[in-house]
């Protein structure tokens, strides 16, 4: 059912290889897949100006999250030259996040879209984001045989996030929570890339209900992205389920 593969690239942490509706694609250790024949640079979630919409709340988190994520995607334009950036939805953390933004962040921004096709994919957080930060609004946008939207549907061809998706992994005695890309080869979910986004367990039903059969989990490691042995894979404890909802 699945097919995926290790071919010899430049950068052998991008070794690893996917086959999503027959096209070959990259999954990235910083969250982000990367579709070579395209030249297509997708990424997922963002949610500037998540720790500022938590601040005026009263919960006080380093103001840095929207610098950071910016850090990640600037390396990964310089890296990749993309002809196309997607992202996929859930790019500011609401409405208003746009107006929170320091004029130094806005200039990053417009720089960015400035270099490249980029497409901001509409999200629950931001329904309309900022046209005036360049770039074009889509509610789906579609290329060759893949639809790219922010909530999945389960539609063949489908890239999608909004769920966070993270596997937990356990052995030798310890586990550990990763990021994680899940796929049948037909639909594929994204991690987050924010800073301050928690994840949800790939393991909850809210995650696999939109694979009709079997699927991959592509867990994100410091540096690689690795193929986890479902074998490996375990629930949240409660507690921190509940902890991680409430992020996303």
């Amino acid at each position: 059912m699945f097919r995926y593969m290790s071919a010899p690239l430049k950068n052998t942490a991008y070794a690893l290889q996917l086959h999503h509706r027959g096209e070959l694609m990259t999954p990235l250790a910083q969250g982000a897949l990367w579709w070579a024949a395209r030249r297509t640079l997708i990424v997922s979630d963002l949610h500037f100006e998540k720790g500022s919409s938590f601040a005026r709340r009263g919960q006080l988190l380093p103001p840095y999250d929207t610098s950071m994520t910016l850090k990640v995607v600037e390396t990964l334009v310089d890296e990749f030259a993309p002809d196309c950036v997607v992202s996929l939805g859930d790019s500011f953390h609401d409405p208003a996040a746009e107006a929170r933004l320091s004029p130094a962040e806005r200039l990053r921004i417009r720089a960015l879209t400035a270099r490249t096709d980029w497409v901001w994919v509409e999200g629950n957080h931001d329904p309309d984001p900022p046209a005036h930060l360049g770039g074009r609004g889509a509610k789906t946008f579609r290329m060759g045989d893949c639809v790219f939207r922010h909530e999945p549907t389960g539609e063949i061809g489908e890239i999608s996030g909004h769920l966070h998706p993270v596997a937990r992994v356990t052995g030798r005695g310890r586990a550990v929570r990763r990021k994680c890309f899940i796929s049948d080869g037909h639909r594929l979910i994204m991690p987050s890339m924010g800073a301050y986004t928690g994840g949800l367990n790939i393991l909850d039903d809210a995650v696999t209900r939109h694979f009709a059969g079997g699927w991959i989990a592509f867990a994100a490691g410091e540096k690689q992205v690795h193929i986890v042995d479902r074998k490996l894979l375990a629930q949240d404890h409660t507690a921190a389920r509940k902890d991680q909802l409430w992020r996303l």
